[in-house]
């Protein structure tokens, strides 16, 4: 890297500090990229010219060795078949070199042969006219003069003769000279080297010679007779599984997207991603290409590249007409789905992002269901009751979340949660539906909006969470509704249909999460009207384009969004869009087999059964506390209990205590609990230590939601 400065008049303090940032000594912690260390380079200097090399860091650990070896040995492979498969065409080397003879065989013979013939026609032609004179000489009733006259035609055609004949020999000994020079040259390229290989090194210098001469041959002949070259640049991405920058712009030209004379630009090289599957590179469509014209061409992209369609991903960059190309070694998400992340982990914070599954970059691709409701669609048998139990098992580890499962297909998928549900359905029974719907709109949403409204808030928050035990997420799954609506009368299916679509528009802010599961979400399977307010969409594999618009939304399969393409090999993938706006791509769900979620929900039981969640209660708080048979836990109990002992009028356990009456009410218990003691197990906020009423004067105490707060982190019960 070097410098150029040009004299100036005055300073220029940027440019000089810019200097001294790039010749001054080694930075600890470097604001921007850094060049790597090299013999020259002994430390990591700030790369504020962007000179980073091209290759990626990556490449040159174990990791990166192996897979550039593995990738390097695949090539190898198919090099060599493909160079097998070329040896019985016009370009295998056989062929190359025999045309190669044939043409230095025609370069020794020359075009000499043209002088010769010309001149043994124009001898002929001579002979001819000779005879021609000859004989009309030869006639004896002729005349004195008339036959003075044919003897000077006679003289002169001979004389032409004579000529004609000199002329063809000279031209018949020019080119013999001609050739035998050429072909002395032609044999010394041939016979020196292998007389010099046998001399200098025997059997095996005649062998290389002989191999060189072929290889000359091969050279010669290496254009076919129509003037077509063989060219490694012409073969197609599936035959090498290498992706370089000269296949890019005749890919694209090919598929029909730029013209003839176009040609994109490339803004990455195509590098070999981390993992070796799949190569990658980011290019400029031409100024007033746009970008749907690429997205749309993806069959003619995949042809021109010589793969599936599955292997090749084109997604929109960060500005219009900017492209990223991503085309996969083999067919991605065809082998064994990985772990699902859920087992490694004891319980889930639903208030948080959880994780849905993989995307092609082996990617973990995880979603925030607050305030989100979802769309899962797809044939029987894409895998969409697996996708399901990503949410599902998710939120059944979290012990505070309500769980309303209803099933209209009458199936066994929900079966095992419903230890731990709130409310379901498994028969596909539309009275029961509409129950649960019922039971959501009249009971929980005006809990829910009344919990907003003490808060101060028109919605639920994971901080109003942190503070307050009784606020917690709810998930309603309805499973092919179409069945439900198939099965009731009018009256009852538009009852269920106006409940549905109150709960998904007004129960996202209070903490209830709704997600529909179908074969095909037209207007019969999911009314339009809660269809197009379902945010978080997944298409599996579809049977037609018009069902993939469906689920994502119209025209995303013309963009190239096209859940058909997914093969039926590739189960549990679909094309996931996370909310609104955001770019679909394809993913693959965790999938969890029948062992692992009763495993999980078995885990979910004891979490449930500890906070006391399960349906039908597992008694007072209190209780629970003192079942764990834990000093801090007893104390605890002993709090919450004489808050209850002073509960106002109405029943209601009173909302803060002084410290004293607290102190003494552990007194009383046989509890050796000190005031200093108290306030380190119940740790307060400086508003909270303030003092408050209490009867002729004024005194230090709790809040019972501190309390609440502090039995639920320290011993994880559902407050």
């Amino acid at each position: 890297m070097s410098i150029e400065t040009t004299p100036a008049s005055t300073p220029d303090p940027e440019w000089d500090k810019l200097i001294s940032g790039l010749t001054a000594g080694p930075v600890d912690t470097p604001a921007g990229p850094v060049l790597q260390k090299t013999a020259d380079i002994p430390a990591n200097r700030p790369d504020l010219l962007g000179d980073l090399p091209l290759t990626p860091e990556w490449a040159r650990t174990p990791t990166g060795w192996r897979a550039r070896a593995a990738v390097g040995k695949v090539n190898r492979v198919r090099a060599f078949r493909r160079w097998v498969r070329r040896q019985n065409t016009e370009h295998g080397h056989s062929a190359q070199v025999f045309r190669g003879m044939r043409r230095t065989f025609l370069w020794i013979q020359g075009t000499e042969g043209v002088q010769v013939a010309t001149a043994r026609h124009e001898v002929r032609q001579a002979q001819d006219g000779y005879k021609t004179a000859k004989w009309g000489h030869d006639k004896r009733l002729i005349p004195g003069k008339e036959k003075d006259k044919r003897r000077a035609e006679m003289d002169r055609a001979f004389a032409g003769s004579v000529t004609a004949m000199t002329k063809y020999k000279s031209a018949r000994k020019d080119a013999r000279t001609r050739r035998a020079v050429r072909g002395t040259l032609a044999a010394a390229a041939v016979a020196v080297p292998e007389g010099a290989g046998i001399y200098l090194m025997g059997g095996t210098g005649g062998v290389i010679a002989t191999g060189a001469a072929l290889a000359a041959f091969a050279l010669i002949g290496r254009r076919t007779m129509g003037g077509e070259l063989y060219d490694d640049h012409d073969v197609k991405f599936g035959d090498t599984l290498k992706l370089t920058d000269s296949m890019l712009n005749k890919i694209y030209r090919d598929a029909k997207v730029i013209g003839a004379d176009e040609a994109v630009e490339l803004l990455t090289p195509c590098t070999l991603t981390a993992d070796g599957k799949a190569w990658e590179v980011t290019l400029d469509l031409p100024s007033g290409t746009p970008l749907k014209k690429a997205l749309t061409a993806k069959t003619g992209v995949a042809s021109a590249l010589g793969v599936k369609v599955q292997q090749l991903h084109q997604a929109p960059g960060d500005r219009e007409g900017r492209l990223q190309l991503r085309v996969s070694l083999h067919l991605p998400f065809t082998g064994k789905p990985d772990p699902g992340p859920l087992l490694d982990l004891n319980c889930i914070n639903l208030w948080r992002a959880i994780p849905m599954g993989v995307n092609l970059r082996g990617q973990e691709v995880s979603t925030s269901w607050v305030e989100r409701s979802g769309l899962f669609g797809g044939e029987p048998g894409a895998g969409k009751s697996a996708a399901a139990n990503d949410l599902l098992l998710a939120a059944a580890l979290d012990p505070t979340v309500a769980l309303y499962l209803c099933d209209g297909k009458a199936g066994a998928d929900i079966t095992p949660f419903e230890q731990i549900a709130a409310m379901y359905d498994t028969d596909g029974e539309p009275k029961n539906l509409l129950s649960v719907l019922r039971h959501i709109w009249e009971v929980e949403i005006p809990r829910r909006r009344a919990l907003a409204k003490e808060h101060g808030s028109r919605k639920l928050t994971a901080a109003m969470a942190a503070k307050d035990p009784r606020v917690n997420l709810a998930v309603l799954l309805v499973d092919e509704w179409s069945s439900y609506g198939a099965a009731a009368d009018r009256a009852t299916r538009e009852e269920m249909e106006r409940l549905l679509r109150l709960i998904v528009q007004q129960g996202r802010a209070l903490g209830i999460i709704t997600l529909c599961a179908t074969q095909k979400p037209d207007a019969d399977s999911v009314p339009s009207g809660i269809r197009d307010i379902l945010s978080i969409r997944w298409a599996m594999r579809c049977l037609t384009p018009p069902a993939s618009d469906t689920i994502l939304g119209q025209g995303y399969a013309a963009a190239g969004h096209n859940a058909q393409d997914i093969l039926k090999s590739q189960r549990g993938v679909g094309i996931y869009m996370d909310g609104e706006g955001a770019e679909p791509e394809l993913t693959r769900g965790y999938y969890y087999d029948d062992d692992e979620v009763a495993l999980l929900l078995s885990r979910a039981f004891e979490l449930r059964a500890k906070a006391g969640t399960l349906p039908g209660g597992q008694g007072s708080l209190a209780d629970r506390l003192r079942a764990l048979d834990d000093d801090h836990a007893t104390v605890m109990a002993v709090l919450l209990d004489t808050f209850d002992a002073h509960a106002d009028g109405d029943g209601e356990p009173a909302e803060w205590l002084p410290g004293t009456v607290l102190v003494d009410a552990l007194v009383a218990a046989g509890l050796s609990v000190s005031a200093d003691s108290l306030g380190r197990m119940v740790v307060r906020t400086d508003e909270e230590k303030g003092k408050r009423p209490w009867q002729s004067g004024r005194a230090v105490g709790y809040p019972r939601s501190r309390v609440l707060i502090t039995v639920r982190d320290c011993h994880k019960l559902d407050i």
